[in-house]
């Protein structure tokens, strides 16, 4: 299972999100602790949709860039989110494509947002500034991109059974990779 990326270099600086801001500290309880309040990855779910419809592996993505790798929520944490909304009718599959639904905005949802936008900017607004403290630079972009790649993989190997000719391509992808980012 896919878990929060952290920077394993610098275990002492260790960050956490909560509605002050970045946090940094030693204690922050369990695997990763918690890095939204109670409630606000669904409302950050249901904006990321209503700014466009989306597939669940494109909102993991989206979190996780808006927070500059600091936080990236695991599939375990996103599908059920998705399914919560989906029966309090605030998104709707949109359209399915190889077992993967696109969820769009439903008016209901569309209200709920217009009725939170305060709330809803601020936390985006403190998503933005996490983002800018992050320490690490090009270097936990690069391991961030790793992470984002075997999630990728993972995803995709669970999604179901490869053809011989869509496993070639796949090692063929990160093969040629590979020989690209020596070569740089």
């Amino acid at each position: 299972m896919f878990h929060a990326f952290r920077d394993h270099h610098c275990n002492h600086e260790r960050r956490r999100f909560h509605r002050g801001g970045p946090r940094f500290g030693h204690h922050m309880g369990g695997r990763g602790g918690r890095f939204f309040e109670s409630g606000d990855l669904r409302l950050v779910i249901l904006r990321l949709i209503a700014e466009r419809p989306r597939h669940g592996y494109e909102l993991i993505k989206a979190i996780e860039e808006r927070l500059a790798g600091a936080y990236s929520p695991s599939p375990g944490v996103v599908y059920p989110t998705l399914t919560l909304l989906e029966e309090l009718g605030h998104i709707e599959v949109a359209s399915t494509e190889g077992g993967r639904k696109l969820y769009a905005v439903t008016p209901e949802g569309e209200r709920v947002l217009a009725e939170g936008k305060a709330g809803i900017d601020a936390l985006f607004a403190r998503m933005e500034a996490a983002a800018g403290a992050r320490p690490g630079g090009a270097a936990l972009q690069a391991v961030r991109a790793m992470h984002n790649l075997k999630m990728a993989l993972r995803l995709r190997l669970t999604r179901g059974s490869l053809s011989e000719e869509q496993l070639q391509r796949i090692v063929t992808l990160i093969d040629e990779a590979a020989v690209r980012v020596e070569r740089v």
